[in-house]
């Protein structure tokens, strides 16, 4: 590398670290063109979307108990089996190793629809959310003079002073407060 790209390089690198200290002192958030947000931390910690969250996390524990709980019935049912070998015939005991597997497969299969509609539940839940909190992040991008809020993971390099998830948080919380409205929560996938 030479010269002036190392001194660039430099420059570009001290600018990173006192341009957020600078700008803070200054008392006023940064004004960019570009903002980011962590898009799962409004969701999750913010008083509306923690309401709709706690339906859906309810949901999902009661069927990791119902999992529990097959699991348990199957293995017991298995054991059964296991012992009533040696009272049946072969082609007894197939069909009703058969029997059990197909019984196997039917819990699996329907345990699997639950999971998947509880996952489409989270997304739908989150997607509605952020149609509710849309207000709050335009005004926060046109307060900054931002033309794009990009999801923070998505981004390779930033500086703090454009990461807006903790005024988002703020904000919706007190837009919460102000309204004084529960949350809807969403409907448990059954």
């Amino acid at each position: 590398m030479d010269g002036p790209r190392i001194g660039r390089a430099l420059w570009l690198a001290l600018c990173l670290v006192f341009l957020p200290t600078w700008a803070g002192a200054q008392g006023n958030p940064a004004q960019s063109q570009v903002l980011v947000i962590d898009q799962e931390r409004p969701f999750s910690e913010s008083q509306l979307g923690a309401a709709a969250l706690s339906e859906i996390e309810a949901a999902a524990l009661e069927l990791a108990a119902e999992n529990r709980r097959i699991e348990a019935e199957l293995l017991a049912e298995e054991q059964a089996l296991t012992e009533q070998r040696a009272e049946v015939t072969p082609e007894e005991f197939s069909d009703l190793a058969d029997a059990v597997d197909a019984k196997v497969q039917r819990l699996r299969d329907e345990q699997d629809t639950k999971s998947r509609a509880l996952s489409r539940a989270r997304d739908e839940a989150q997607q509605a959310f952020f149609g509710d909190v849309g207000g709050i992040l335009s005004a926060i991008a046109r307060e900054r003079g931002a033309v794009v809020m990009l999801e923070r993971r998505q981004v390779f390099l930033s500086i703090d002073l454009i990461d807006v998830t903790d005024e988002a948080i703020e904000r919706i919380n007190q837009a919460l407060s102000a309204d004084d409205a529960p949350a809807p929560a969403p409907q448990s996938p059954q």
